[in-house]
């Protein structure tokens, strides 16, 4: 274990040397390199999680960058993923990064995530979240939630011991997916909020420190700082 790169982790009487074990020897797979998961990737790299999967079949443009903090204009064109995976070496070079150029469908969904203890949401659609949320279900494995739009985010984590899942919170998929979102846009900063609350539970779910959000949805409006934990 390096001590002195982790040291910071280990003065901490929650996570300590075991705690960095754990990170070390766990496996997270996030689905989608974007908004959100850029600071989920940077946060987990840094964290000491010993191998990381990255799905997403997007290419960078210009219009991500006020968000998309893993990415400069350089890589502009260029695949998410090897972007993606060359600056999280850079930060860790001993963490296995593996990465999958495709976009999560029905057809690739059981057999990647079924290799990785723990499944991030990076994504931006209802359709990609109900097949991660079924995939979990079907594999075993946590899912933690994470969405944004505008000035607000909430996160969650779902098919945890026996736990609430993403069917329960959204039972109704055709309507879900029926709405017409109001705004593509976003504060730039707000992906980043989110996403490191993501981070958080996926720390805390390996670690076994703290309480996560299972049964519980925390939401934020940046606008007046307003946040709230729902129970579920």
């Amino acid at each position: 274990m390096e001590n002195k790169r982790y040291e910071r982790h280990l003065l901490l009487k929650e996570i300590g040397e075991e705690g960095q074990r754990k990170l070390q020897e766990a496996s997270v797979l996030l689905v989608g390199v974007g908004g959100l998961g850029s600071p989920i990737a940077l946060y987990l790299t840094a964290a000491g999680i010993g191998r990381i999967g990255l799905i997403d079949g997007d290419v960078v443009s210009e219009s991500n960058l006020q968000r998309q903090v893993l990415y400069t204009e350089k890589e502009i064109g260029l695949l998410k993923v090897r972007c993606a995976k060359q600056r999280l070496q850079a930060l860790s070079s001993g963490t296995e990064i593996e990465i999958y150029p495709d976009f999560l469908a029905p057809e690739n969904a059981e057999n990647i995530i079924k290799q990785y203890d723990i499944i991030v949401d990076g994504c931006d659609n209802y359709t990609t979240r109900y097949l991660i949320n079924d995939t979990c279900i079907k594999t075993g494995k946590p899912y933690v939630y994470g969405t944004i739009g505008e000035f607000q985010g909430q996160v969650s984590v779902f098919n945890y011991q026996n736990g609430m899942t993403y069917r329960d919170l959204y039972p109704d998929e055709v309507e879900l997916k029926s709405i017409p979102k109001a705004t593509a846009g976003v504060l730039g900063v707000v992906p980043g909020i989110i996403g490191c609350t993501e981070a958080a539970e996926v720390i805390k779910l390996i670690t076994g420190c703290g309480e996560v959000l299972r049964n519980r949805l925390f939401t934020i409006d940046v606008l007046s700082m307003q946040t709230q934990i729902l129970q579920l």
